[in-house]
Order: C-alpha cells, then structure tokens, then sequence
C-alpha cells in the first residue's frame, strides 16, 4: 500500500508541517509540505494532526483464549489501534493459562489472522499460575513468548521468584512481576485510608504491594537479573525503584493511567468500574508516581486493559472484578494529566508509550524517519472530547473515567503501512 500522510506535525520537530510518504510497510520519505499532490498514493490530509510513532503496550489482557465473551484478539486489537497502538503485549492470565507453547502459538495466530496490530504474548512463571512449578521457559520463548509473567497472582513463594528470575536469565528473557503479598491484601477491596473508611470497604494497605516490590528487588539485585515491576501505584514502591537503579539494579517498572488520572476518592459512590488491583491509591501516592515519571523512574506507561463484562461489574462493589478497560483511553488520559497538566513533554509521552516499552521487551522501538516500519498514529491534541464507554470498540465498557472531559483523539492508526483505524473526523478531511 502506498499513503501519504500531508501537513502533519510530528511529535518532537515543533510545529513545522511536514509530509510523510510510506510504501508497502516502510516510510518511504518525510519531507516539507509544500501542498504537494501524489498521485497513485492514498492521500490523507493531516491538517496540523500530529504524528506519533505507533504506541505499544506492554501490559494488557486480551482475554483469549478462554475469556471471548469479556474480549477478543480481534476486537482487544480493534480497541487498541483505536487507542493508536500499533503493537500490545497480552498477559498470560487465559483459560487454559498461557503456560504451553501450544497456546502461545495460538494466540500469535489468531493476531495474524484477526489482528489489528502486532501481538506479543506473554507466557507464565509458573505452571497454570499456581506458584509451584516453573513452567517451560525454553519451549514458550521458542514458541514466540517475549516475557514470562504470572499477571494477577503474585509468585508468593520466594524460592520459585529466585529460581524464575535466575532460569530467565538463563535464557535471556525477562520476568515481569504482579507484586502483591496477598495475606497483607487480605481480600481488600480498595485503598487502605480515609475514603475505605468513609466507604465502609475493606482496604489494602500500600505495604502489600511494596513488601514485594522490595522482595523482588533484592532477589533480581542478587543474581544480576533483569526484572520488571508491574503497575506500580504506591509512593513507597517509586521510592524502591528509584534507590534500587541508582544502587545498579537491572530493574524496570511500568504504572497506568489510573494511577495519575484518578484516586481512590471515586470508590465513595461504590462504582464498581473503580474497582481494580493494585486499588485506585490517595493523592500523595498519585503525586508520587507523577513524579517518578518525571524523573525517570518509572520506564513506561502501560494500559493494564482489563476488559469485562457487564456482569461482572454490575455486582456489589467487594464482588466486583478487578480491572479497567483502559486502551482507548490511554493515550487521552496521559496526555491530559501529564502533557497538557505541565509535568512532561509530549516526546516524553511519546517514549513512555512507545520507545519504552519495546526495548524493555528487546524489541525494535518505532521511530518517524526515513526506511523504518511505518506504524504511526495521527493524533489530535488541540480539541477536547468526551470519554464514552458506550463507544468503545472493546467488549469491555468498564472504565471509571465514562463522561470525563480529555485531550488527544485518535484520528489515524497506521500499522506495518496499513490503515488500521481511521475515524471519521480523519476521513473527512
């Protein structure tokens, strides 16, 4: 396929105009715009839209197999090239779990056949994720899994955290770790503090996720290995991860959305699409993470998207599902909590959401420049919208942000040269 893209803007060169050209699935040549006409091409006229490289989430839960009725591989990667993600890492938590290369060779499958962007699995720690026994790290990274994850269960039992990260470095592969002490969380339903207590709800306190962030932390520093950490959302776990990279640490950390954009004041309506783990944390915590995004601490922001259905949701608050669908408004809540809130600039964004999180998984990081793979996203960043779920692409409509004013629409996905998504305001111009 051949598009030019004209009178865009690209995301770190100011407000100069400029045209990208792209054929078969590399940009071909980004140059001036001068109003130039290209014939043969598919032409779409950016005006002033701005162009990013192709998001990538390394973090989200694309629920199949097993799960087809809360999402899809096809519309979980609809939903993300919504978002401008051309490229997602799915979490292991399926049914059956993602802890054979059968499954894995399914799932890479089924994106090649039904996907709209790329589609990296990630495989368990440990067989069926009950924490006991490693699972087949060799066979799974063969079978094309990128990082070894036992999402939603912690690895509870020091020893097996040892052997895992000690067997991934064996074989050059990373473990990324849902750090969670559950005899602290204790069936918790939301934040240890203030609002949990006005609610009435059972909390969570901050130390169930930071014991284990500091656990983890000094097994990896221990044997020299690579570890990641999971949707971080405590002051305590930034502050953790901050001395553990200054000491030398080969360790790397995520945090989403939710965890700047929100706080645990929006449990005190009982909305159960408020309800996820780690829980929405208080306000110091949120200024915490903003800042460890700011100074570096804290590698990528990832989407955690956590789609389900309406009946999971539709239950007392402590008998709800944990999880926000959150890929189609990723993007839109960053950039208007961060970017346009004065903490970051939008190339920072673009590496937190992009760059970042490919390298973190070994991958080639998309860039805008001449003979690289055409994943780009257009983006309009000077008009506002309003989130609504009802929209969304995804089966799941489980988000606490639903009538939330934000900035940063997604008008165009292209992936590998493909149109992706492109919505009618992009159409029409």
């Amino acid at each position: 396929m051949r598009i030019a893209i004209k009178g865009c803007k690209i995301f770190d060169r100011g407000d100069s105009k400029f045209d990208i050209i792209i054929e078969e699935d590399r940009i071909k040549q980004i140059l001036p715009s001068v109003g130039a006409n290209y014939s043969g091409f598919t032409e779409i006229e950016a005006g002033g839209l701005v162009a990013l490289p192709g998001l990538f989430d390394i973090h989200c839960h694309l629920r199949e197999p097993g799960y087809e009725y809360k999402e899809g591989i096809e519309s979980g990667t609809k939903a993300a090239a919504r978002g401008g993600f051309t490229s997602v890492a799915c979490m292991s938590n399926t049914m059956p779990p993602a802890d054979t290369a059968s499954v894995i060779r399914y799932i890479i499958e089924r994106a090649g056949q039904y996907g709209y962007c790329k589609v990296y699995p990630i495989a368990c720690i440990t067989k069926g994720q009950k924490g006991e026994e490693l699972a087949e790290f060799g066979d799974l990274k063969e079978a094309g899994a990128v990082a070894f994850s036992d999402d939603g269960l912690p690895v509870e039992n020091p020893l097996i955290m040892r052997n895992a990260l000690l067997y991934a470095k064996s074989h050059g592969a990373l473990i990324i770790s849902h750090c969670e002490d559950k005899r602290l969380s204790d069936d918790g339903c939301a934040n240890e503090g203030y609002n949990a207590t006005i609610a009435g709800i059972k909390g969570i306190p901050a130390a169930a996720e930071e014991v284990m962030v500091a656990r983890d932390v000094i097994l990896a520093a221990s044997l020299n290995a690579r570890l990641h950490i999971a949707h971080v959302s405590t002051k305590g776990s930034v502050e953790i991860i901050r001395q553990a990279k200054k000491n030398g640490v080969k360790v790397t950390c995520e945090t989403c959305p939710h965890y700047f954009a929100a706080d645990d004041s929006l449990i005190l309506d009982y909305n159960a699409n408020a309800k996820v783990n780690p829980p929405l944390r208080g306000r110091e915590d949120v200024e915490a993470v903003i800042e460890g995004i700011k100074d570096g601490t804290i590698d990528a922001i990832a989407t955690d998207h956590a789609p389900h259905h309406v009946d999971d949701k539709n239950v007392e608050f402590c008998n709800a599902a944990n999880g926000i669908s959150g890929l189609e408004t990723a993007l839109s809540l960053s950039y208007t909590h961060l970017v346009k809130a004065g903490h970051i600039a939008l190339s920072r964004l673009a590496q937190l959401m992009s760059a970042a999180p490919a390298r973190i998984l070994g991958l080639e990081p998309r860039e805008l420049s001449d003979g690289r793979r055409a994943d780009i996203a257009l983006v309009d960043f000077e008009s506002s919208f309003v989130i609504d779920s009802s929209q969304f692409l995804s089966k799941g409509k489980n988000t606490p942000f639903n009538g939330q004013k934000v900035y940063g629409a997604v008008a165009c996905t292209i992936n590998e040269g493909r149109i992706v998504y492109q919505d009618i305001m992009c159409q029409g111009r």
